[in-house]
């Protein structure tokens, strides 16, 4: 098999070139340099020219705040764009995989996000960039997987985790949102799971995070999480790897609401929590638990 794999720069992209280069996969990774998504007749050119059997579609723009007022360049990359690359798999009978997110859902409520839900109501203009780039390609292709994500951190991109490891370098007190609730996704763990599916033909709608203890024994909290949780657990472990600079007493960590916390320009889903009961029941393994990620994740970057 071979795959093409866009946003190699990025966490993820890496990740999955990574991950299907170590299992003899033939990989072509391109970046906006080797191919501009926006760009349909360069689309056409680098997939055909690749000969590829598959592509997983990982680049997307991703500054939050920033789509807010550059929502003609947010829509060109992740509609435009992901419309490019499916019209070519659709010309070319191959398969493509695209990386979306919980943001294309309202966000309300307790309940975990089915999957197949079709209940969308994106609160931003990322998330509906994202919605627009599923129904580009749920509308135009048959084999495909959509793969929603959440929280995503890499280590090869700048993420949640290496920024609280770094403000907390400089600051005694810092306050993290507590009611923004969902699981964390290590893009390590991720890429592993996308290859497994890649190869098979069980396409449709995925949610895949890393998993949620449910030991109450587990030293730290468990089930679905909140910003403010992922944080004490980001400096816990890193005690635990001999960082006593993150100790309780040289780092306050304050929970605050989201409205206290009040900076961001675009608005956020309080509710990211994603079933991944779907992956199981189609024979995929789930990803590790999420504190077991960011002990590993920690393991793997200087800090």
């Amino acid at each position: 098999m071979r795959i093409l794999v866009t946003g190699v720069k990025g966490q993820l992209g890496y990740d999955v070139v990574n991950e299907a280069n170590k299992r003899g996969i033939e990989t072509v990774g391109v970046d906006i340099e080797e191919m501009d998504i926006t760009d349909a007749a360069s689309v056409k050119k680098v997939i055909t020219e690749s000969n590829v059997d598959a592509v997983v579609h990982c680049a997307a723009y991703t500054a939050v705040d920033a789509a807010e007022d550059n929502a003609v360049v947010c829509n060109k990359v992740n509609v435009d764009g992901t419309k490019n690359i499916a019209d070519v798999c659709k010309e070319l009978d191959i398969k493509m995989m695209y990386i979306s997110t919980d943001y294309v859902f309202k966000g309300e409520g307790e309940e975990p996000w089915d999957p197949d839900c079709k209940d969308y109501a994106p609160l931003n203009v990322y998330g509906k960039s994202k919605l627009g780039g599923e129904l580009a390609v749920s509308e135009t292709l048959d084999k495909y997987f959509i793969v929603r994500i959440a929280w995503v951190f890499g280590k090869n991109g700048k993420n949640f985790i290496k920024t609280m490891l770094n403000v907390a370098k400089t600051h005694d007190k810092l306050t993290v949102v507590a009611d923004q609730i969902g699981t964390p996704t290590y893009t390590y763990d991720l890429a592993r799971l996308l290859v497994d599916m890649i190869v098979t033909d069980k396409y449709g709608y995925y949610h895949a995070t890393n998993s949620e203890v449910t030991d109450e024994n587990a030293g730290c909290k468990t089930g679905f999480i909140s910003w403010y949780d992922f944080t004490k657990e980001i400096f816990r472990q890193a005690v635990l790897a001999g960082h006593d600079e993150y100790t309780e007493d040289k780092v306050e960590v304050k929970p605050v609401t989201t409205a206290e916390y009040g900076i961001s320009k675009a608005a956020r889903p309080f509710n990211s929590r994603l079933d991944k009961s779907k992956l199981e029941k189609n024979g995929f393994t789930p990803l590790p638990t999420w504190q077991d990620a960011v002990k590993r994740y920690l393991q793997e970057i200087e800090f």
